[in-house]
């Protein structure tokens, strides 16, 4: 009997997934979006596929959808995923999501073995990609005899670099709103032994400079609770374990000063009606208004040729135009900013970057691996964030449906059984590491 999918969400990151799925002949796709027309626009013309407008707050509609199909994709903002969990537990239907494990989800672990079902979360690229690499090459090292004693991981999604044409070295390839709200979070990572707790205000202070082979350098800076990762990838008593995000040049320094302007602010509700760009900053920095660019810049500290006030100038939030949204907060009227200016042409191409350094003791020898997946998105077509985000969550769902993950409960791809037909299905879509190892062997140095 055939086997039908339910997919909520028909956003940034949805075609390649939906395509997919939709290949698999064998397979029933519904598609729901609040918008039927981005719905129907994924299903095109497939015969095993249907577009169905749903709002995913409408409890009682979704529940009806969830309960005629045996598997549900969840690709909207992660605040809808319980909701979405536990009308699955009810109805006793698998739930795959790309997002972070929250603590809501978490707490129906119990529920969701007792269904019989797997809520598989964490199965895009990061997080996704970057556990199930992580854990093949940590795997291998424990198999040969070894210890992990340092795992550095960085991901970025970013402009291809001929694509990179503008002054943040940045665009938008997931939720924009999503890229914001990240810049809040807290992060905590262990160095050397040490715990380093970061509050939110602080994030864009702490970051440093990575080189990547072949493409130039970036700027890397902690992503959320890098502890949380060391029991769960098995690295009881490893000394450094960090997980950090990739963005061009210059990104730190320009966020954190637009986090001290107050731009990062989702609690004030202001008026936009009768007031410009201009008026606004100015009241942010508390200008006279004679000199707003002037009083910015010593408001942040900053010269007024600053690389910063340039970016800040060229987001046009100096503009004496008043903004198209009515009312909202600054984080709100920030991000419809950045979404008009941060955005791809046509025939544009993102790039992701995905690094893992490892560092490896044996009794006779200690190993540096280095495992680097660059992929690029094809013009006018999928983007590579969409591909490595929407293909794992894919190839995961086929196989739950095929009955070949067989466990149940809360849980993200860190088993054999479901990375490693995962990153060798996505090679053939040329989604692949290149890898390279140094070995010292006492006081020799080996490279393979």
């Amino acid at each position: 009997m055939r086997k039908t999918i339910l997919v909520l969400g028909a956003g940034l990151v949805a075609k390649p997934l939906v395509q997919y799925l939709l290949n698999q002949r064998e397979f029933k796709v519904i598609v729901a979006s609040r918008t039927l027309e981005k719905a129907r626009k994924l299903i095109g013309n497939a015969p095993n596929g249907e577009a169905h407008a749903m709002d995913v707050a409408d409890t009682e509609s979704l529940s009806s959808a969830i309960a005629g199909v045996d598997l549900v994709i969840s690709l909207v903002p992660y605040i809808h995923h319980v909701t979405s969990a536990r009308l699955c537990v009810r109805h006793k239907k698998h739930l795959v999501t790309t997002s972070y494990v929250s603590d809501a989800m978490r707490t129906l672990d119990e529920d969701a073995m007792k269904a019989g079902v797997l809520f598989l979360n964490e199965i895009g690229l990061d997080p996704g990609i970057d556990h199930m690499s992580a854990m093949k090459i940590i795997h291998r090292i424990q198999a040969s005899g070894g210890k992990v004693t340092e795992f550095h991981s960085y991901c970025g999604g970013l402009p291809a670099p001929e694509a990179n044409t503008n002054p943040f070295g940045y665009k938008f390839s997931w939720s924009p709103r999503g890229v914001v709200l990240a810049g809040r979070n807290n992060a905590r990572y262990l160095e050397h032994g040490k715990i380093i707790e970061i509050p939110g205000k602080d994030l864009f202070d702490h970051y440093w400079s990575l080189h990547i082979n072949g493409i130039g350098n970036f700027e890397a800076y902690p992503n959320r609770d890098s502890l949380s990762y060391i029991d769960l990838y098995g690295l009881k008593g490893i000394l450094t374990m960090f997980r950090g995000t990739l963005r061009n040049m210059g990104w730190c320094r320009t966020w954190k000063k637009m986090a001290d302007l107050g731009l990062l602010d989702d609690a004030k509700k202001h008026d936009f009606t009768q007031k410009t760009y201009h008026q606004l900053l100015g009241e942010l920095v508390r200008s006279k208004g004679a000199d707003v660019r002037g009083d910015l810049a010593a408001y942040l500290g900053l010269d007024t040729r600053s690389d910063v006030i340039e970016r800040i100038e060229w987001l046009g939030l100096l503009d004496e135009r008043t903004p198209e949204m009515k009312e909202g907060s600054a984080l709100d009227l920030l991000v419809e900013v950045l979404i008009e200016k941060l955005k791809y042409r046509n025939g544009e191409r993102d790039m992701i970057i995905l690094r893992h350094e490892f560092e490896g003791e044996y009794p006779d020898r200690k190993e540096k691996i280095t495992s680097t997946l660059v992929d690029y998105g094809i013009p006018n077509s999928d983007s590579a964030m969409s591909r490595t985000v929407g293909l794992p969550a894919a190839i995961a769902s086929r196989m739950i449906l095929e009955g070949k993950i067989p466990v149940t409960g809360v849980h993200i791809p860190i088993l054999p059984e479901i990375y490693e037909p995962v990153l060798a299905e996505l090679e053939g879509h040329g989604i692949r590491f290149a890898e390279t190892a140094e070995e010292t062997i006492y006081g020799d140095k080996l490279h393979h």
